[in-house]
Order: structure tokens, then C-alpha cells, then sequence
């Protein structure tokens, strides 16, 4: 790959490492179109027209002054944090002069994405290369012009999209701001706004602004936020049913940007245990005792129980955690606000050995960042020496009672058994 020029800041580099996904679409043997994408390293290089490219043998995207610094988007991000992709774009054949002054009255058109490694954002850019060749009046990608390795491409940046948060996660209930914002490197009345929501296979568009006709339909945009570019989709409160895909898209002809945005909602278990901080059996006495992991979304959890003897002496090795193998699941509970339900149960006998141990259950999901953990400490105890006393005194006391109670009877079998004297 191209090296990098140092961890500076974005906006202070003048050039990126970059992939150029080329595209050949050619017809196969049962007469339909496929599409071969041919990944090619170039150069994203920010200067003046002649300036002399970084390396030589690979191919160049100038980028020259325009109303748009492109790099403005890119701010308090270091160079090696982010993902270059510069791609081809098709107007379908349909010529639309763009409203500036040049030499030629024609334009070729490039995207430029540039996302960051650990989803923060997404930048889409328009690149105008002008030409002297008209369009074909076809899709472009039946003549797309050969781009060689060493070639120079001086171009302009004409138009910015930018989302913050290319996934978005929300609790219930919350106030969330979808981002999208916009620039065009000249005054564009005929800017187009669009906001879906798109779940499985139900769509519906949310918000439409058409900037030609005045015309506004829907809500969630402010107008005078619109205005100055910026397209967020404000969701005053967050359902269930707000879980999806949110796509904004801006298109000033011949140029159209889309963005998708998708909106998980989770929310946190609530963690409960069915005992206090401590536990006191008898030995050989069974106890079971519940974990409960409550109203989470979405359905994912994980639950398990370990022991751990916190006043073991010696390494640490010998105080590790150990996971229990004594545990039953219950199966997901649906709440009646979709959120989920979930019990662990730990079949605990009470041994002299495990007194003063304690228990742990440990329960993680995708909403927490660590997992939630409810321990108890167990305190198993011998049978008393009174409780002994009592049962051999009882045993005693009955004994008596028994004897007392069948010795008329004993008396009475002895007589009649006893031999009759002969006087």
C-alpha cells in the first residue's frame, strides 16, 4: 500500500492513500450485464494545477481550489484514521451544465468517500473533471474513457455530504438527531431533500423538501437549518418501531447523494437476585436460587454463574473466578413492550467446604458497556449440638410415652399366658 506522510491531522496533509474501484460491465454468455470491479492504489492530492504527483507511477486525483476545502470536513482526525474510495459516477447519458466557468462546457464526475476506521463518519464528495466530449446519450459504463496508472486527474470538489454517525444506537424514549449536512460550491435553488425510513420491506418517506418548486411535505427538518445545509432528521422521542434505516439524500442535477443511517434502539437489562447480599444454610440443604435479567432489547443476552473464594490464600491462580455448571435457563419472556426476560437458576447444596464463598451472576449485553454482576456470600452451618440434645430428648420422651402406654397391655398378656397353680 501507499505509505503514509506521518499522524498529522487530515485537514494539514496534502494527499491520501486512496483506492480507485474501477469498473468494467460487460455482457455474459446469457446476454445480461456483470459488473467487475478492479481496485487500482491512487492518489488523493490536494494543490494547484501542474503540481507533480507524490508517486509517479500511480494514478493521480488533484484536487485544486474551489468554494468547497474538502478537508474542512475532516477536522481533529488523524490521517491514519481514515478509508479513501474514489469510484466512478454515471449521470445516465444526461447532460446537465453545471454552473461554473470553464474552459470546456463538459464534465466527467467521481465520487470521493472518505469514512472513518471506527465509524464516526462518512464524507461523500463530488469531483468535476471537465471535458470536451459530450455525453453518449447512454449509460456511461458502455464507454467509460480508459484511466491509465500514471495519469493526472485535475479536478474540483463540487458538492459535500457528511453524516456524523453512520450507525446511530438509542435508548426508549430518547431525543435523537440524525445527521446530514450539505454543501454546494454555488448558490443551487434546485436542491432536492429526501428522508426514508425503511424497515424489512415497509418504507415510508418521512420528509421531502423540493428546493425548485418550494414545496415541503412531512416533518423533522428545520427549514432554516435547511437553509444553511444542514438536512438532520430530529426524532423527538424514540419507539420500538423507530428501529430502522434512515436514508437522507440530496441531489442537485446531475448529482445525487445518498447517505443511510441506521438506528438501533437498545435498552439495558434491570439484574435481581431472589436472596440478600448473604445466604445461611444448613449443610446438605438445597436452595435455588434466580437470576433475573429484565426488559432488555434486543433479544441477545448472556447469563452464567462462577464462585470465587475471596479469602483464599496463595497465588492468585488459586482465586480465580470458576464457572458453575449447576445452572438452568429459562426460556426469552416477551414483555408487553417488546423488551425481553430471562432467569438463571443455580441448584446450590450447602457444603461446609463452600462457607464463605462467594457467588457471583454475571450478565452482559450489547447496551453495556461491562457486564452487571449480583453476588451473595454463602455461610453454610453445622446442625446444632442443641438440636441434637432436643431430638434424642424427644426420641427419649417418646420412648416413655410408648412404654407407658403398652405396658397394661404387656401386664395383661403376661397373666394370660402365665400357668394356672394346682392349689
Amino acid at each position: 500500500s501507499l505509505p503514509l506522510s506521518g499522524v498529522q491531522c487530515v485537514h494539514q496533509v496534502s494527499w491520501l492513500p486512496c483506492w480507485f474501484i474501477d469498473e468494467h460491465i460487460s455482457s455474459n454468455s446469457k446476454g445480461t450485464m456483470e459488473a467487475k470491479y478492479i481496485h487500482r492504489r491512487a492518489v488523493l492530492k490536494f494543490g494547484q494545477k501542474g503540481d507533480a504527483p507524490v508517486y509517479p507511477d500511480a494514478l493521480t486525483f488533484l484536487i485544486t481550489g474551489s468554494k468547497l476545502e474538502l478537508r474542512r470536513y475532516l477536522e481533529g482526525v488523524e490521517e491514519e484514521q481514515m478509508e479513501c474510495e474514489l469510484r466512478r459516477y454515471s449521470t445516465q447519458g444526461i447532460h446537465v451544465r453545471w454552473p461554473v466557468r470553464a474552459a470546456h462546457e463538459y464534465n466527467r464526475w467521481f465520487t470521493c468517500t472518505l469514512k472513518h476506521t471506527e465509524g464516526l463518519f462518512t464524507v461523500t464528495a463530488f469531483l468535476r473533471l471537465p471535458s470536451d466530449q459530450p455525453p453518449s446519450g447512454q449509460q456511461e459504463y458502455h464507454s467509460w474513457p480508459v484511466i491509465e496508472d500514471r495519469e493526472i486527474l485535475t479536478t474540483t470538489v463540487t458538492m459535500v455530504a457528511k453524516t456524523k454517525s453512520p450507525s446511530v444506537k438509542a435508548g426508549l424514549g430518547s431525543t435523537q438527531n440524525l445527521p446530514c449536512q450539505f454543501a454546494v460550491d454555488h448558490k443551487a435553488p434546485n436542491v432536492t431533500v429526501e428522508w426514508y425510513w425503511q424497515h424489512r420491506k415497509e418504507r415510508v418517506k418521512l420528509f421531502s423538501h423540493n428546493g425548485r418548486t418550494g414545496q415541503t411535505q412531512g416533518s423533522g427538518v428545520g427549514m432554516r437549518s435547511l437553509e444553511g445545509g444542514d438536512a438532520s432528521l430530529s426524532i423527538p422521542s424514540t419507539k420500538m418501531s423507530s428501529e430502522g434505516t434512515y436514508a437522507c439524500s440530496v441531489a442537485v442535477k446531475p448529482l445525487f447523494i445518498k447517505m443511510d443511517i441506521s438506528l438501533h434502539i437498545e435498552v439495558a437489562p434491570r439484574v435481581s437476585l431472589n436472596i440478600g447480599p448473604t445466604l445461611s444454610l444448613q449443610e446438605g440443604r438445597v436452595k435455588r436460587v434466580i437470576c433475573d435479567a429484565e426488559s432488555y432489547y434486543p433479544l441477545d443476552v448472556e447469563i452464567f454463574w462462577y464462585d470465587q473464594d475471596l479469602s483464599a490464600s496463595g497465588s492468585a491462580l488459586t482465586r480465580l473466578p470458576k464457572v458453575l455448571k449447576n445452572v438452568g435457563l429459562s426460556s426469552h419472556g416477551h414483555n408487553t413492550d417488546m423488551t425481553y426476560s430471562l432467569s438463571a437458576f443455580l441448584y446450590l447444596k450447602a457444603s461446609l467446604k463452600d462457607s464463605g464463598r462467594q457467588f457471583t451472576c454475571s450478565v452482559s449485553h450489547q447496551s453495556l458497556r461491562v457486564p452487571i454482576k449480583k453476588s451473595f456470600i454463602l455461610t453454610v452451618e453445622e446442625p446444632s449440638r442443641w438440636m441434637f440434645y432436643l431430638t434424642v430428648g424427644f426420641f427419649l420422651v417418646a420412648l416413655v410415652f410408648f412404654l407407658k402406654k403398652m405396658l397394661p397391655y404387656l401386664l395383661l398378656a403376661r397373666r394370660k399366658y402365665l400357668p394356672v397353680k394346682p392349689y
